[in-house]
């Protein structure tokens, strides 16, 4: 059987705003996803809403408005025919980029022509019941997988490369259930990080994102939004009961172009941190990705149908990687599922000219770029997570249309988007730029 080729057409999001106190809590984001889905289409003429056959959903939290198959009334809000079918999917913080591999993958089997690969989260509050925080069962999950012998937690499957570091057994002997939070901790502790490092890093993101609106750069990714205005009380709570205009959203909401290393220095670290190796606890809210709302969606559709309709796509999607790592170094994820995608693309490391790296915490995006002997300088020059936002189900779309678009603005060939997941995982996206 002859592999199709899979194309990135175009990709759009929302802005991402703060969780629970943005401009995204009063609004519905079945309906908000149906208009970043149109938007998408109303952007590609040529793609009638009959030419897709499979949207893919991404989304972590999966209550309110989104229960049940949100990808399915997302599609039917979007005024999309019932024969179009959905999918949901949950790989946690990599969740909208393995919808993302699903529907090129499918294409590149020949199974459909062209799919929609989405991702929605709310991380603030949920509509119809939601929930904060961990749930139960991802809690007995953790302390499940965190009781092992220490056979079994020195043991890796063959296919796993191990880290230039080794893993302190103080970290791998501390056993109470793991946040995102202490894994971050538990990395910089295992690579020597220090905070100004990590707060420099988070610093730049900023910069390089505040940057990046000056320079209009993210106008081609982000589509206006209509939305409720939401009200909030003295203390920045929102009032449910109260109704307000409707306004446009376009912007992302915790970007602070004004901070400094100053301001940054002074935040506490997180509470509940502890350090198994007895340093200093090191992760603050400022090294650390905020909690948002948001939207993404990349059209995706085998080359040949995209040349048919004299389509000029963005980037091919020429490599994917999935991997496992042990639960306390979640962050380091992105290295072996980088390796494992640029053995797929048949490329090597160096000749990747772009990254979009999730900047879920600074603590873990620095060691992965060392182990994967990629330069700082490539990864995320229009700023990252910690200054755009991480809305979990949503991140990896964005990650991966946000490429896509830099590779075209910049004039570069090969591109990596990777992101760490919870529970010790990661996962990869190399594209190639077409012109």
């Amino acid at each position: 059987m002859e592999l199709q080729t899979a194309v990135i057409v175009d990709g759009v999001r929302s802005a991402f705003a703060r969780g629970g106190r943005g401009k995204l809590v009063a609004t519905r984001l079945d309906e908000a996803g149906a208009q970043v889905l149109r938007a998408l289409l109303e952007r590609n003429p040529k793609v009638s809403p009959r030419m897709i056959e499979d949207i893919a959903l991404g989304n972590v939290l999966g209550a309110g408005e989104l229960a049940g198959l949100g990808a399915d009334i997302v599609a039917r809000l979007a005024g999309l025919p019932a024969e179009v079918s959905a999918v949901d999917m949950n790989r946690q913080c990599g969740s909208s980029m393995e919808a993302v591999h699903r529907i090129a993958q499918s294409i590149m089997v020949g199974a459909t022509e062209c799919g929609i690969a989405m991702g929605i989260e709310r991380m603030g509050r949920q509509l119809g019941g939601g929930q904060r925080g961990p749930t139960n069962r991802v809690t007995e999950f953790n302390r499940r997988r965190l009781e092992q012998t220490p056979e079994q937690r020195n043991m890796a499957p063959d296919h796993f490369e191990n880290f230039s570091v080794p893993i302190p057994d103080a970290i791998l002997d501390y056993s109470p259930v793991l946040s995102m939070v202490q894994t971050a901790q538990n990395v910089a502790e295992m690579y020597n990080l220090s905070r100004q490092e990590l707060d420099e890093f988070a610093l730049w993101s900023h910069k390089k994102a505040h940057a990046a609106y000056e320079n209009g750069i993210y106008k081609d990714e982000i589509v206006p939004l209509e939305v409720e205005d939401p009200v909030f009380d003295e203390a920045g709570n929102w009032v449910e009961s109260e109704r307000g205009p409707k306004v446009i959203f376009d912007r992302d909401e915790c970007i602070r172009p004004n901070t400094s290393l100053e301001a940054l220095a002074q935040l506490p670290p997180v509470k509940g941190l502890v350090s198994p190796t007895g340093q200093e606890l090191r992760i603050t809210a400022g090294n650390s990705c905020p909690t948002n709302d948001g939207i993404s969606a990349v059209l995706i559709m085998s080359e040949k149908k995209a040349l048919e309709l004299g389509l000029e796509p963005l980037a091919r999607i020429i490599g994917f990687g999935i991997a496992g790592v042990k639960p306390q170094i979640m962050g380091l994820g992105p290295v072996p599922a980088t390796r494992k995608a640029l053995k797929h693309a048949g490329i090597t490391v160096d000749q990747i000219d772009r990254v979009e790296f999730n900047e879920a915490f600074a603590a873990q995006v620095i060691p992965s770029c060392r182990e994967l002997g990629i330069p700082l300088e490539k990864v995320n020059v229009n700023g990252g997570a910690i200054a755009i936002g991480h809305p979990l189900g949503a991140t990896g779309a964005r990650l991966v249309l946000t490429l896509a678009h830099e590779l075209r603005r910049s004039n570069k060939r090969y591109g990596l988007a990777t992101q760490c997941i919870g529970a010790g995982m990661g996962i990869s996206t190399i594209l190639e730029a077409i012109y």
